[in-house]
């Protein structure tokens, strides 16, 4: 190829004017980034898993791990009867868990809903209520 071919080769770009060799050479640099971005980009793919597993692993390791002083407590019912100048908040005192429950209030809408009370200040002497309370022990 000539200075002259070259020149205008390389001022217009036009890869009509390189000769086979040339075109082979242009096309095997145009492959090889092709493969090598190729490989970055699956190096990048697996460093991002890699990460992601680690993380995923290390949390939920993290998250059900249980302390040496964790006891399960077991949930259980048991009948109490209404005496004369009890109230539901006096029933629901005695055996309230603030380990499991927010607060008295939620307590009782518990008590409520298992024993259809509407009213939680209308109980009569000499019913039968069944209260949810917490043990330890597993029966």
């Amino acid at each position: 190829m000539s200075e002259a071919m070259r020149a205008a080769a390389s001022l217009y770009n036009n890869p009509r004017y390189n000769s086979v060799s040339e075109i082979r050479i242009q096309q095997n640099k145009i492959r090889r980034q092709r493969i090598v971005r190729r490989q970055y980009f699956l190096l990048g793919l697996t460093i991002a898993l890699v990460i992601f597993l680690f993380a995923f692993i290390g949390t939920t390791v993290m998250s059900s791990a249980q302390s040496d002083e964790y006891e399960p407590s077991f949930k259980y019912y048991k009948t109490v009867t209404v005496h004369s100048d009890e109230t539901l908040w006096n029933i629901a005192n005695a055996n309230f868990s603030e380990d499991n429950y927010d607060n008295l209030n939620e307590y009782i809408g518990e008590i409520c809903m298992i024993n259809a009370i509407s009213d939680p200040d209308t109980i009569n002497a000499g019913e039968d209520i069944v209260v949810p309370y917490y043990s330890a022990e597993f029966k």
